[in-house]
């Protein structure tokens, strides 16, 4: 630990160093967040020397890992020792703080929750430029930090040390696609699957659903396993193949643990297409190094930025477009419902479907607070949709459909992405009164951007 130790000395130094009440941000190479920022984001704070691993304990199955470490770097310490995160985000440029600060889900969030909830402690930088060691310990006096953090998005401070929660990752996973009809049959399944990790049979690890439209729908059931038949080829999904076609083709699979924790990474789910890199004379010229989710997202990112595609569309008079891209989450006995509005008001295809329940019944995240008692299923969709004649994607107005319709049905979507929400109905939703005292207690002076500010006012 001696290089952390060495290197939040140095950043300390630094914070000092940057103008007196300044807002501060951090300076990173790579994001996974879908709104748009202020053009003044304040003073930028270097914290590169906390993307590393900085120690694995295998005997005690953890890792101290630093807050700006890609799960794509992580995975890749800690499968040689046998080992991987409680749950692993699936795109490779997620970082463990952001996960933990911003929320991340996966396909064993049925079982293992969210990655905050894997986390035995962490170091906090706060606004005052203290660095602050938060445990979820009855005595920790900052425990309501601990469990506040999770949601907070960077607003009450920055993790710069996180200590996780590790499980074995046997070297494959075998994996079976079951088809659903309807939503019924679909919901009664993730049910029974979340309460006993067993269908068929056998034993589910991992699991999560693609819906292709009201009629198909597949659940992909995986299981850890040390060995396979020596016959048998694990599939390959970052060349010509495809991962997302593969599931209504193939009942079964079997894929590494390392290629199946990015299986989404390499076509960004299915949103490749957008750029053309599932046409197969596309596809074979692409360089495979550069199909993965952090380029298509460079590439959405100046698209909305310079506006390329509505020139485009507008000289073709095609009609204007709403980006509608959000996860939300949505109890599994209103599953059928959300997916029935959406169906009518959205119409996007495919989706994702993720399970999640919290691991521990008993704790509270005030923040991004879900029933512990309650399934919920993650729904995942990720483009944009054709508006009537004359109506503007400015108003937004299919998003505040969305919102709307997840509150009534006492859900909650993650605020990475667009949100529009007044601030009474943010604060009822995210943390209210906990929030604040948290921000007077540890970021009295507003170094850090408020949580409304950041995801909804756009600071």
């Amino acid at each position: 630990m001696t290089e952390y130790i060495a290197a939040r000395d140095r950043l300390q130094r630094a914070y000092r160093s940057l103008p007196e009440g300044s807002p501060i941000r951090l300076r990173k190479p790579t994001s996974n967040l879908f709104r748009p920022r202020s053009a003044h984001a304040g003073s930028r704070l270097d914290v590169s020397e906390f993307a590393h691993v900085f120690s694995i304990d295998q005997a005690a199955q953890t890792a101290d890992v630093g807050g700006m470490t890609t799960y794509g770097d992580l995975v890749a310490a800690t499968l040689p020792h046998g080992l991987m995160p409680k749950c692993v985000p699936q795109l490779k440029t997620i970082t463990l703080g952001g996960a933990v600060t911003g929320l991340g889900i996966e396909s064993a969030s049925f079982r293992n929750g969210c990655p905050h909830e894997s986390v035995l402690e962490m170091d906090l930088l706060l606004g005052s430029g203290e660095v602050l060691t938060v445990t979820p310990a009855h005595d920790d006096p900052n425990r309501a930090l601990f469990f506040g953090f999770p949601n907070s998005y960077g607003s009450l401070g920055y993790a710069l040390r996180l200590r996780i929660e590790l499980e074995p990752a046997p070297q494959f996973v075998q994996m079976r696609h079951i088809k659903f009809a309807d939503v019924a049959s679909l919901s009664e399944a993730i049910a029974q699957i979340t309460g006993s990790h067993v269908w068929d049979g056998q034993q589910v690890d991992f699991m999560d659903g693609t819906r292709f439209s009201a009629q198909e729908s597949y659940l992909t059931l995986g299981r850890l396993v040390d060995s396979i038949d020596p016959a048998t080829v694990p599939s390959n999904y970052t060349g010509q193949d495809i991962y997302y076609r593969s599931i209504p083709r193939r009942s079964t699979d079997v894929l590494t643990t390392h290629d199946y924790l990015w299986r989404w990474d390499t076509d960004w789910f299915w949103c490749s297409r957008a750029f053309g890199a599932q046409h197969p004379i596309v596809r074979r010229f692409w360089p495979r190094h550069l199909r993965r989710s952090d380029v298509y997202w460079k590439l959405v990112s100046a698209d909305r930025h310079y506006g390329f595609s509505r020139r485009v569309d507008r000289l073709r008079g095609r009609p204007e477009r709403e980006y509608v891209v959000q996860d939300v989450e949505i109890p599994i006995a209103a599953l059928g419902e959300f997916l029935e509005f959406f169906d009518a008001c959205v119409g996007l295809s495919p989706i994702w479907l993720c399970p999640l329940k919290q691991r521990d019944a008993s704790l509270r995240w005030p923040l991004y607070e879900l029933d512990p008692q309650t399934t919920y299923v993650n729904v995942g969709f990720w483009s944009s949709v054709a508006l009537p004649p004359g109506e503007s994607g400015e108003a937004a107005r299919i998003n505040r459909l969305i919102e709307a319709k997840v509150t009534e049905l006492a859900g909650r979507k993650s605020l990475y992405s667009t949100a529009y929400y007044d601030e009474d109905e943010f604060a009822k939703l995210y943390g209210g009164l906990t929030y604040q005292e948290l921000k007077s207690k540890y970021d009295p002076v507003s170094r850090f951007p408020g949580l409304y500010a950041k995801t909804v006012g756009r600071s």
